[in-house]
């Protein structure tokens, strides 16, 4: 991603309004948002937006999930600044699913990405969400048939994600009616306009309704970005996300080829020796495999402690002191505790399924550098993970290895 470092750990937001302004000309571009929503459930999200979150294997709202769905939801324009894989797509697809009027057949909300490959990926987050509310996407991409496209945007949608190119394409030859749109979205802006997309992007606006809600989603905010918003948002609110201090230093990452989700678990059962030798953290993606793993373990005779969303807060509680006291030894959770798990002593962690997104990666695995502690990570990958996995490595600019025999000396 180009300018990833600009927002690091040290982000010093008085130097950064006053750029703002000075490149504003000194106005007000925006104000700031302080409401923070610890979970999905607080949001006011209607009952089948949230029956989709869940069933997507999100139990705890991400930073920018905390502060962004909200004042998307009530049609404020916004400014989201994070880093790539923070939950800002599941943000504004809440957003916009929370908002359509499912009774209208036509497009109400369009979203433009810089690659297909995002577009595409952001129409599979939008579809899953969306899974109970019967929403219809479509993915409006170059070097696809345009014959296609004008065929599924003639039958009627409810939201278009895109590439600039497409999508200026079919709003210019009417296939898709923007008479409908009130919700616009960028993604990856500042990746939008280096490309130089910046002309399209325009003329694009220039083709919708005028009382539209816009939102920026963008991991650096660069001067053209920012004159973007200008021209075409009203009173944006800006919500700004700082990087965590986490980091993945000194742990040893490794991954197991399982190809198929069955064989997991006697890929699981073959290392459980490791696993006690220390203790051991395994990451499960939804609270009811969480419940069905500890009981195939159990049924094989394997001493196991699990906690998940559902147990209540006092049973959680004594899971987690008989874990940090050392009287369980491996333990199985969902993401909602990645963040609450630290134990001094935890120096194996096992992603039986990858995380949903990449940052939970780190918060599963990574720790505060202070304590130098070493530690080894092993992921399991069915042939569909290949996508994620090389996701990860790529954003965290690292390289996982497969597992060597001997990792009980790794310990």
């Amino acid at each position: 991603m180009a300018g990833m470092d600009q927002v690091g750990g040290n982000f010093d937001a008085k130097n950064y309004d006053k750029n703002m302004q000075n490149v504003l000309g000194g106005e007000e571009l925006y104000s700031t948002w302080e409401e923070v929503h610890d979970t999905f459930d607080s949001m006011g999200l209607q009952e089948n937006l949230l029956r989709g979150i869940y069933a997507y294997g999100f139990e705890k709202p991400s930073a920018i999930q905390q502060r962004g769905i909200v004042p998307f939801c009530q049609g404020l324009d916004v400014i989201q600044q994070a880093q790539s894989g923070t939950g800002k797509t599941a943000t504004f697809c809440s957003g916009i699913l929370q908002q359509l009027d499912y009774n209208i057949q036509d497009c109400q909300a369009l979203v433009l990405a810089p690659t297909r490959e995002l577009a595409q990926q952001i129409e599979k987050v939008m579809r899953a969400l969306g899974d109970y509310l019967q929403v219809k996407v479509h993915a409006c991409v170059g070097g696809t048939s345009i014959r296609e496209d004008l065929r599924i945007l003639q039958s009627g949608v409810h939201i278009v994600v895109g590439t600039p190119g497409r999508v200026f394409d079919m709003l210019r030859r009417r296939a898709l009616r923007s008479d409908y749109i009130k919700m616009f979205v960028l993604d990856e802006a500042d990746e939008m306009l280096s490309r130089g997309f910046k002309d399209q992007i325009y003329d694009i606006f220039q083709l919708l309704p005028q009382n539209l809600q816009v939102g920026v989603f963008s991991a650096t905010m660069p001067p053209e970005a920012l004159e973007i918003t200008r021209k075409f948002m009203n009173n944006p609110v800006r919500i700004l996300v700082k990087r965590d201090e986490l980091t993945l230093e000194g742990i040893k990452q490794f991954y197991v080829n399982v190809d198929k989700e069955e064989w997991k678990l006697d890929t699981l059962c073959d290392l459980y020796e490791t696993l006690a030798i220390t203790q051991s953290v395994i990451f499960i993606n939804t609270r009811r495999k969480v419940d069905w793993l500890t009981d195939q373990m159990r049924a094989r005779d394997h001493t196991v402690s699990a906690t998940h969303g559902d147990m209540d807060q006092n049973t959680r509680d004594i899971i987690m002191r008989e874990f940090r006291s050392g009287s369980s030894r491996v333990l199985i959770t969902t993401d909602l505790l990645a963040r609450g798990i630290d134990v001094q002593q935890v120096s194996l962690v096992i992603n039986y399924d990858l995380p949903t997104q990449p940052e939970n990666y780190l918060h599963r695995i990574g720790r505060s550098g202070r304590f130098g502690r070493k530690g080894v990570a092993i992921n399991f990958i069915t042939r569909d993970d290949e996508r994620m996995l090389q996701d990860i490595q790529r954003f965290y600019n690292v390289v996982i290895e497969e597992l060597p025999s001997n990792v009980a000396d790794l310990l």
